[in-house]
């Protein structure tokens, strides 16, 4: 903890972030940095908690004792004196400048005092709001404006992957690491779990597992492969190594990550323990991911049943002529995913709108085999088909992603060239943490090499992660997904879209979380199939803004003058394709 409290005294930093497990000094680091600032470089603080309640009692428990046992705070900080007593103990003051302690959900305090210093504790608990100010933190930060040497100090234990607050924070400062270097190998590593090797065996005690580790918990060097004990381990050189140095000289930024394992007090078998006594149980298991092994946690728990979901479904509504709805007026792109099977194309076409919003559109199945012609002909009626909204107007898809594994992958990728000019592209799925979604295409050769195709490698396991995150939002807008009734959606398909979920798996190369399929959810044709679908939009990467812009003048229009049915000869019509 040396280097945290030594930049917050460099006069180039102006932030300070520590993402960090319980109990490992983090708090110290704030207290010893606000007895500084108290004594060395006075300044108006603002020291923001979760809430007023944890704010008076971090103020009990914490500051109380530090003004109390150091006699140089002590001469200097008094309490601020008012009617009321809760003053005493948000409020101090002492010689240039004044502490005032507060709740992320008081707006008050947040948006009226001008201070040099802030100081935010468990930032990931903290309200969304304060009152309806809008972000705590951002508030705060406004408070700074005037003060060229203001310094803010941002610490909390992480919690949930893509909704911490932390996270974003560090990812904007210098990114360092607490690094061991390998007594073997020279080399530099962060103890992650990952890399953690031990022999668990349990008994049952009373009707209750008890977990034990036989022969102590070792370190795995991802270099080399060789075990070092916690007490080699502890013993080896260390340092803070940052991953993204330029933020100090060009943000005075300064983020630093630590997890239980360099901790002096925390045995290593206790962490392990911990653990396993969670491992069965996510919400105990996101506990100690947070709180002792440092690290974000994904919400991987059950999803909502088949038959919710079945009864989600929604009526797109009718056209003045009776007929169905194709498209809501929220979708503003349309894309296509396309499962390979020996007998059959599986299909599903997707509606995108903004910020995530998604709709079902059709869900099939085109009979016979991959290399024959009609099946491609019959997936060619479904692309280029003009699906329509309740004004007349239309689009078609604008990508689609056919998979080529299986038994056919050389037909598909001829097929797949001779429909460039639809978009229509060969994609293969790969599966494993840390792979993206999507990536450069790369070209391959057909048969005798005489031709290429373009071919697409899809992350599918972070195609999944999406998917499923989406499905738990409740409230349409932003990220939800909409399904009909009819047109493909039902108990079958619903089965095979919940088809997998993610299960961690404990090893002789580590721990990784993997998906595999649920019992009685056998196909999950439907869930591969809206995978590829999502990952084309996300190879298209289309401009919602000017879609949304388009669509809005095409509707009036539509509005002003209702657009003509198509005519049986085929001639065009003034509804918009494209």
């Amino acid at each position: 903890m040396r280097e945290p409290m030594r930049a917050f005294s460099d006069p180039k930093v102006r932030k300070v972030v520590i993402v960090a497990a319980s109990q490992v000094g983090k708090t110290e680091v704030e207290l010893n940095a606000l007895g500084y600032v108290m004594d060395q470089d006075p300044g108006t603080v603002i020291f923001v908690h979760p809430t007023l309640d944890d704010a008076k009692k971090f103020s009990r428990l914490r500051i109380a004792p530090m003004l109390r046992d150091c006699p140089r705070l002590k001469r200097k900080v008094h309490d601020v004196r008012d009617s009321k007593a809760s003053k005493t103990v948000l409020q101090k003051s002492f010689p240039g400048g004044m502490l005032m302690l507060t709740g992320s959900n008081a707006p008050s305090a947040l948006a009226s005092t001008p201070a040099r210093y802030i100081f935010g504790d468990e930032r990931d608990r903290w309200a969304k709001s304060a009152g309806k100010e809008g972000d705590p933190w951002a508030l705060a930060e406004a408070r700074q404006t005037t003060f060229y040497n203001a310094k803010s100090v941002e610490v909390s234990t992480p919690t949930i992957k893509g909704a911490s607050n932390i996270e974003t924070a560090y990812a904007g400062g210098t990114q360092e690491r607490w690094v061991v270097e390998c007594p073997h190998c020279g080399e530099w590593h962060d103890i992650d779990f990952d890399y953690i090797r031990f022999e668990p065996w349990s008994e049952t005690v009373n009707g209750k597992k008890v977990w034990h580790i036989k022969g102590g918990v070792d370190w795995c060097c991802p270099s080399c492969g060789c075990l070092s004990s916690e007490q080699e381990v502890r013993d080896a050189p260390h340092k803070w190594r940052a991953d993204n140095p330029s933020a100090y000289e060009e943000k005075g930024i300064r983020s630093f990550w630590l997890n239980a394992f360099a901790s002096p007090w925390v045995p290593w078998e206790r962490i392990v323990i911990r653990f396993l006594e969670a491992k069965d149980d996510p919400q105990k298991l996101q506990v100690v991911y947070n709180t002792l092994l440092g690290k974000l946690w994904e919400d991987r728990g059950d999803l909502a049943s088949d038959d919710e979901l079945l009864a989600r479904r929604e009526d797109y509504g009718t056209r003045p002529d009776g007929t169905e709805v194709e498209l809501p007026d929220g979708v503003l792109c349309l894309t296509c995913g396309v499962d390979t099977q020996d007998n059959r194309l599986e299909y599903e076409v997707v509606g995108h709108g903004q910020w995530g919003e998604t709709w079902g559109i059709e869900k099939g199945v085109i009979m016979g085999r991959p290399d024959t012609d009609e099946v491609w002909q019959r997936l060619d009626g479904v692309v280029e088909h003009v699906y329509r909204y309740r004004d007349g107007g239309g689009i078609r898809i604008s990508m689609t992603c056919v998979d080529s594994g299986g038994h056919y992958t050389q037909e598909v990728y001829e097929r797949c060239r001779a429909r460039q000019g639809s978009r229509i592209f060969a994609i293969k799925g790969k599966g494993g943490e840390g792979i993206p979604y999507t990536s450069i295409p790369t070209k391959v050769a057909i048969r005798d090499k005489r031709a290429t195709c373009w071919l697409y490698t899809i992350g599918v396991d972070a195609g999944k992660s999406s998917i499923m995150s989406s499905l738990k939002v409740q409230e349409h807008g932003p990220n939800f997904a909409h399904f009909p009734r009819g047109k493909g959606y039902d108990e079958n398909y619903f089965n095979g879209l919940l088809s997998e979920r993610m299960v961690l798996t404990t090893g002789s190369t580590g721990n990784r979380w993997r998906w595999e399929k649920i019992p009685g959810h056998e196909r999950n044709e439907p869930l591969d199939c809206r995978n590829y679908a999502m990952a084309a939009l996300k190879i298209l990467n289309p401009d919602m803004d000017a879609l949304f812009r388009a669509r809005t003048e095409t509707k009036t229009d539509n509005t002003a003058h209702p657009a003509p049915r198509r005519r049986r000869n085929g001639r065009k019509t003034r509804s918009v394709d494209w």
